[in-house]
């Protein structure tokens, strides 16, 4: 199989970014097949970036290269690292971005400090074109990680929220909203199943309550706000064929609490 290598970016498409880092790694691995996650991710929103690589990353083949660039500190001293973990490689700044990807998982992640893995002139506003796509292109070429640099074992972690789970009750709270409106919580599967609420559950959403759980958007009316288990397996607030955050006015980091159906509270 030929090797993968999946980028994921805050670059958009309008400049010539995503297009010339594509064009490093094929001068240095002509064999890899690019994937593009999104390069749709807010400006140095690196929480995001790190949520949608989480979402998406298991769903690619084994050995999968991902080159992760969110990179609020471009050309600071911060460290550019390469990691390998659960079959998978990374590429990235180390800035957090690879939390979600790392998180209780063993990891080897070393840092990318060797000159013959990177363009000759790096500059200080353009690694993801000058150190970290070569990176990727070599590691898809079968170059093993620890030639890339010296091991690395305290990278950088983001503090992601996670719910507060009690008996029939969990405190959460937004994490991101999608392009549809789509308001993504921190409750998963399995803290609706700690709290005892995987067979009937009631929402509160900042100050208001949102009284349908349901399995896909259309069983409810049009406009009409649900909850329902996402496709990344967590909690989610919708509106069918309208968005809930528009609606109810919420977005990143409003609280979420989850309480049993028969609750009024």
């Amino acid at each position: 199989m030929k090797p993968v290598i999946a980028l994921l970016t805050d670059f958009g498409l309008q400049d010539h970014y995503v297009g010339t880092m594509k064009g490093v790694i094929l001068g240095i691995c002509d064999e890899a097949t690019l994937v593009d996650i999104t390069h749709d991710i807010p400006p140095q929103d690196v929480l995001s970036a790190s949520l949608e690589l989480r979402s998406s990353y298991r769903f690619f083949p084994a050995g999968t290269v991902f080159v992760v660039v969110v990179d609020p500190a471009v050309g600071t001293a911060r460290r550019g690292i390469a990691a390998s973990a659960g079959g998978y490689r990374f590429v990235a700044p180390d800035n957090g971005v690879l939390t979600g990807v790392l998180a209780d998982r063993p990891a080897s992640v070393v840092e990318l400090t060797n000159a013959r893995y990177a363009l000759p002139d790096v500059t200080r506003t353009f690694e993801g074109r000058d150190r970290f796509a070569p990176a990727a292109g070599w590691l898809a070429r079968g170059t093993p990680l620890e030639d890339l640099g010296p091991r690395v074992d305290d990278v950088q972690r983001l503090e992601i929220p996670a719910p507060q789970v009690s008996p029939h009750a969990i405190a959460g709270c937004i994490l991101r909203v999608d392009r549809f409106g789509n308001l993504i919580t921190n409750i998963d599967r399995a803290a609706l199943a700690s709290a005892s609420l995987d067979r009937g559950v009631r929402l509160h959403a900042g100050e208001q309550r949102v009284d349908r759980f349901v399995s896909t958007y259309a069983e409810v009316a049009e406009g009409e706000v649900c909850a329902l288990i996402g496709s990344s397996g967590f909690v989610e607030i919708a509106a069918n064929r309208d968005s809930a955050a528009r609606r109810l006015g919420l977005g990143r980091g409003a609280t979420v609490r989850a309480v049993a159906e028969s609750s009024r509270t």
